[in-house]
């Protein structure tokens, strides 16, 4: 397998909103990160990922660009990006920019003009039908709830939004889009960057017919309905030409509705595309069939054939992502572990054991490191997201779901529950702002935070450390081929890693019950070495009982 640095790294992605603010206004900013950089540099991550940090009204947090080259004022200024960038590198890390490309804000001078008139010389920069049969071009819904068609009267015609209102699509069969997105990514290249994480780029290249999808629970064909669409790798074979060959770039393409045979191409060997992708197959696992909003567990069966679908398929061919959060995603101790009193600091450790063994680059959301948890959210006030307010409002007056109820799965489910703020240390706000927070604090932050776990070894912050610290020491870890054992097992996730002659055996207990387990044939106790665990003895025996959220690694070589 071609040795990689990118395959070799751990990547911890910044929301910056809710990072660190360095002026008392509620918001984090650019200086906030570049306070906190010798953080990251102790917990042994190699790359940042920023969430956008680009001028934009704010509709969608950030993912809706109005000034692709400009910084957003609540976050500073291009002299305090290029500061903290210049501070990054001389510590060793790297930062990847995210790439909002399938669409712009609505304010962005392209679309002020694409409005104007139909042959406005910007109108073909986006995607603009007549009416059909005096409705929607087609039944395509948004992300964000209903129509992903916005009907504009200046030219009597509709536009393209698969997100929010304020995002219009943007049209890539247009080669003068194309160029100008080259002509932008360039630029930041030549500021340095080391890489883009890529926003739904699986959705950029759309059927030109644009034909009706399924209809989901709400009457709309779900977003992902163009994805994976006729020009899509086309395109991206021609921003690796003319854009990333340039440089020795880390690139990550958000493919949502993505396939195991379309991830072999998108994030193929030969280099021809992107370097990984991220895939959200298992973030489906404690869906209602098409419905997230819902506080069913997942079946632990479910997830492991997932994981292993995607680390078997993709073994020798392409690359895998792993992840269990992200700015889109709840606090995984919240969803797939246990975040109440003592089963919390062993199930985040146990989770991260789960992930960070596996084939793949693993990426750390911040707070991840920590065991942060879900936000116990009031009520609908309490809430920012877009995502998560549109559907209160959508699924409560269609009488889908009574109120309480939706909110039930809002704090399970919303978005939010991964941006509340940073939690640095104990004083007020968490030590992330002097003043008013622009969305709440997690209370928990005085038992859970930076500066407390830190000072104390058997933290989650120091699992963490230990975690990637043994990813960069061994090759078998980033390398090495996985195996799955006990796929019908309900409790216990346990996999081998082979590389050579040499073995590992990770075993993780999902549940707070004790299952039997019985070392598999030719792991023999006398010659195993413990790796690292959740408990602190190293006992290792034949047969064991896998105590509540316990996580082991052993070594054969």
């Amino acid at each position: 397998m071609e040795k990689k640095w990118w395959k070799e790294s751990v990547v911890y992605q910044i929301y910056p909103r809710s990072f660190k603010d360095s002026n008392g206004d509620g918001i984090g900013d650019l200086k906030g990160i570049l306070e906190k950089l010798d953080y990251l540099k102790e917990l042994g991550v190699d790359v940042i990922w920023l969430s956008p940090v680009y001028q934009s009204p704010n509709d969608d947090n950030g993912y809706d660009i109005s000034d692709y080259r400009a910084i957003m004022e609540e976050f500073g200024t291009m002299e305090d990006f290029d500061q903290m960038l210049a501070a990054a590198h001389e510590r060793g890390l790297k930062i990847v920019m995210d790439l909002v490309v399938n669409h712009t804000s609505d304010e962005h001078p392209w679309f002020v003009e694409s409005r104007k008139s139909k042959d406005n010389p910007y109108r073909d920069y986006y995607i603009w039908r007549p009416a059909k049969d005096g409705k929607e071009p087609n039944n395509w819904g948004s992300c964000f709830s209903g129509s992903a068609w916005l009907y504009d009267e200046t030219t009597d015609m509709y536009f393209l939004h698969l997100f929010s209102k304020k995002q219009p699509d943007l049209n890539w069969d247009n080669p003068k889009v194309r160029d100008e997105v080259y002509d932008m990514m360039n630029w930041w290249l030549d500021k340095g960057v080391d890489g883009f994480r890529m926003d739904v780029i699986s959705l950029i290249s759309k059927n030109q017919e644009f034909p009706d999808g399924t209809a989901g629970v709400n009457g709309y064909a779900s977003f992902n309905e163009p994805a994976n669409g006729p020009h899509v790798h086309e395109y991206l074979q021609e921003m690796r030409e003319k854009v990333l060959d340039r440089a020795d770039t880390l690139t990550v393409g958000e493919c949502s509705g993505v396939t195991l045979e379309e991830a072999k191409k998108y994030a193929r060997n030969d280099g021809k595309e992107l370097s990984m992708v991220f895939q959200f197959e298992h973030m489906d696992v404690d869906a209602d069939g098409t419905n997230k909003w819902t506080d069913k567990k997942m079946d632990l069966r479910d997830m492991k054939a997932v994981l292993t679908k995607w680390q078997k398929g993709l073994e020798g061919v392409a690359w895998n992502s792993l992840f269990w959060e992200n700015h889109d995603q709840p606090r995984s101790v919240s969803r797939f572990g246990n975040d109440s009193g003592e089963y919390r600091e062993l199930s985040a450790k146990m989770l991260a054991t789960c992930l960070h063994m596996m084939q793949g680059t693993p990426y750390v959301y911040q707070g991840e490191e920590l065991g942060m948890t879900n936000a116990p959210f009031q009520s609908i006030e309490d809430f920012r997201d877009l995502d998560s307010i549109n559907a209160y409002h959508e699924l409560t007056e269609q009488g889908v779901f009574e109120k309480e109820e939706m909110l039930r799965y809002l704090r399970r489910k919303s978005r939010d529950n991964a941006r509340t703020p940073f939690q640095w240390d104990s004083t007020p706000n968490a030590g992330f702002t002097e003043g008013e927070p622009w969305i709440m604090v997690n209370p928990n932050y005085k038992e859970i935070n930076a500066k407390e776990q830190m000072a104390r070894e058997d933290s989650v912050f120091s699992y963490y450390k230990e975690l990637i610290r043994l990813r960069k020491e061994h090759e078998i870890v980033v390398y090495g081929s996985y195996e799955l054992l006990l796929p019908e097992d309900k409790e216990l996730y346990v996999y081998t890693r082979s590389l050579g002659a040499e073995k590992l055996l990770i075993v993780c207990n999902f549940s707070e019950n004790s299952p039997e387990f019985f070392l598999p044939e030719g792991w023999e106790a006398e010659k195993l070495q413990r790796w690292i665990g959740n408990y602190p003895d190293d006992r290792i025996e034949k047969e064991m009982q896998i105590r509540p959220y316990e996580a082991l690694v052993l070594s054969m070589s």
